[in-house]
C-alpha cells in the first residue's frame, strides 16, 4: 500500500507540474504588418495595403485579417518582398586579402570576419545564404552562432571546405614544395573523394562544394581546364545525395560544366565559358546555374586598389571579356537560374547590385527577383520555408521604397528587414 501510495503521489505531482508549466508557458508573439504594397513573387502582382499576421517566427496569414493582442508594425510607404537569398557567398572571406595575404589568415580569424559580414549581409536584405567554401569549418561555426542567437546574420547552409584535386583551384598552391601544404578538402580518386564527402558531413556541412574546373583567383591553374573526372564527380554526387546533401560545382570551362551536370550535381557555379552543348546539357538534366556576374565589374574597377597579384589579374581580365555574353545566352535559353554573387570576392553587402546586371543580361526585373526568391529557395531545398510571403513560411520579409518590378535597383536600398519575426533594420 505504501508503494502504491508513493507511486500515486509521484504521478499526481508530475501531472500538477505539467499543468503549472502549461499555464505559465507564454503564447507565441503575434505581430501584424501593414504596408503600402507587397510583391507576390509568384505572379508579379502588386498587392495593395497587405496585412501579414505572424506568430513566433512563421507567417500565419496574408490578406485582410484580425490578430488579437498583436503588435502592429505600420509601413505605409514601403513595398514588402520575401527576404532575398544569395546562393553563392563566402561570408568568412574578406575582399581585401588576395594571394599571399590569404596565408596569414587563420580559420578563427575567418570566423570573426564572418560575424561582421553576416550582419552586413542581413541588413542588406539577404535573410538566407548558401556559403560554398570556407577554411577550417569556419562557416559551420558561424552558422551555429547565428542559429544559437549569439550574433545576427542570415540563415545559412554551409559546405565547409570545398573538395578539389591536388594542385587545383580548391588547393593551396601558394607555398613551395617543402611546406607540403594542402587544403582541407583536397582528395584524388574515387575512394578518397567518397571519404572526403563523408568527412565534411561529419563536421557539419549542409551541402558539398566541389571544384570541377580551374579558377580565377588561384595560382597555376586554368579556368577552362576540367579537374575532377566524371567518375570522381559521380562518386561524390552519389554519396552526397544518399546522405541528404546537394552538390554545388564550381565550373568555368565548357567541358567541366557538361561533365558536372552529367554527374548529377545540383548547381553549376559561375558558368563563364558555357557553350551551346553545355546549355543543352543543363536544360536536359534540370541543373541550376548560378551566374556570379557582378563581381567582374567590381574586380576590374578595383584591381589596383586591392593589390590583385598579376597571376590572378590576367585570368580575371580574360574571364570578364566573355562571361557576360556566355552567361546571358544560357539565361535567355531557359537554363534554370538561381541568384548567387560570390560575395567576398567583392565587398559584402553589395549583393543586390547584381539584380541590375541580370536585367542587362535579358531578365525582366521580376525574373531577377524570382532568381533570388523562388528559384534560390528551390535550389536550396527550402521551398517549404523561404522564398515567398506565404502562410507557413518563415517571417523573412524586407521592405523597399518604390516598385522593384519597375526599378530593380531599389533592392540596393533596403529600408526594413525582418528575419524569423524579429526586426533587424528599421
Amino acid at each position: 500500500m505504501r508503494q502504491r501510495l508513493a507511486v500515486w503521489i509521484a504521478v499526481m505531482v508530475a501531472v500538477w507540474s505539467a499543468q503549472a508549466v502549461a499555464q505559465v508557458a507564454p503564447a507565441p508573439k503575434r505581430t501584424v504588418i501593414r504596408a503600402g504594397r507587397m510583391l507576390d513573387v509568384r505572379t508579379g502582382r502588386m498587392v495593395q495595403n497587405p496585412e501579414i499576421v505572424i506568430e513566433g517566427d512563421r507567417i500565419v496569414s496574408v490578406g485582410a485579417a484580425t490578430a488579437a493582442n498583436a503588435q502592429a508594425i505600420n509601413l505605409p510607404n514601403l513595398t514588402l518582398l520575401p527576404g532575398l537569398i544569395d546562393a553563392h557567398t563566402h561570408l568568412t572571406g574578406d575582399p581585401y586579402h588576395f594571394g599571399y595575404q590569404e596565408l596569414g589568415i587563420s580559420a578563427a580569424r575567418e570566423a570573426l570576419y564572418g560575424a561582421k559580414y553576416a550582419r552586413i549581409t542581413l541588413l542588406a536584405g539577404f535573410t538566407t545564404v548558401r556559403n560554398v567554401g570556407a577554411n577550417g569549418y569556419s562557416d559551420v561555426a558561424l552558422r551555429d552562432a547565428i542559429n544559437d542567437g549569439d550574433i545576427p546574420g542570415p540563415r545559412m547552409l554551409v559546405s565547409g571546405p570545398a573538395l578539389g584535386i591536388t594542385g587545383g583551384h580548391c588547393d593551396n598552391n601558394l607555398l613551395p614544395f617543402e611546406y607540403h601544404a594542402s587544403s582541407d578538402g583536397v582528395a584524388d580518386g574515387i575512394a578518397a573523394v567518397q571519404h572526403r564527402v563523408r568527412e565534411v558531413i561529419k563536421y557539419g556541412a549542409d551541402l558539398i562544394k566541389i571544384c570541377a574546373t580551374g579558377g580565377v583567383l588561384s595560382k597555376g591553374d586554368d579556368p577552362k581546364a576540367s579537374q575532377y573526372s566524371l567518375e570522381e564527380m559521380k562518386a561524390i554526387v552519389a554519396d552526397a545525395h544518399r546522405l541528404g546533401r546537394k552538390v554545388a560545382a564550381h565550373a568555368h570551362g565548357g567541358e567541366g560544366i557538361r561533365l558536372a551536370s552529367e554527374a548529377g550535381v545540383d548547381s553549376i557555379e559561375h558558368g563563364t565559358y558555357i557553350d551551346e552543348a553545355g546549355i543543352a546539357t543543363l536544360k536536359r538534366n534540370g541543373t541550376y546555374m548560378v551566374p556570379t556576374i557582378y563581381l567582374n565589374d567590381w574586380l576590374t574597377e578595383n584591381m589596383d586598389k586591392i593589390g590583385m597579384p598579376e597571376f590572378y589579374r590576367k585570368k580575371e581580365i580574360d574571364v570578364a571579356k566573355v562571361s557576360f555574353a556566355n552567361m546571358a545566352r544560357a539565361m535567355q535559353a531557359g537554363v534554370k537560374i538561381a541568384f548567387g554573387t560570390d560575395a567576398a570576392v567583392y565587398p559584402h553587402g553589395l549583393n543586390a547590385r547584381q539584380f541590375a546586371t541580370y536585367v542587362k543580361m535579358g531578365f525582366t526585373p521580376l525574373q531577377a527577383i524570382q532568381s533570388a526568391t523562388l528559384n534560390a529557395a528551390d535550389l536550396l531545398g527550402w521551398s517549404d520555408r523561404i522564398g515567398a510571403i506565404e502562410p507557413g513560411k518563415f517571417a523573412d520579409i524586407i521592405g523597399v521604397e518604390g516598385d522593384p518590378t519597375q526599378d530593380v535597383t531599389t533592392l540596393e536600398r533596403v529600408q526594413w528587414v525582418m528575419k524569423g519575426g524579429e526586426v533587424y533594420k528599421q
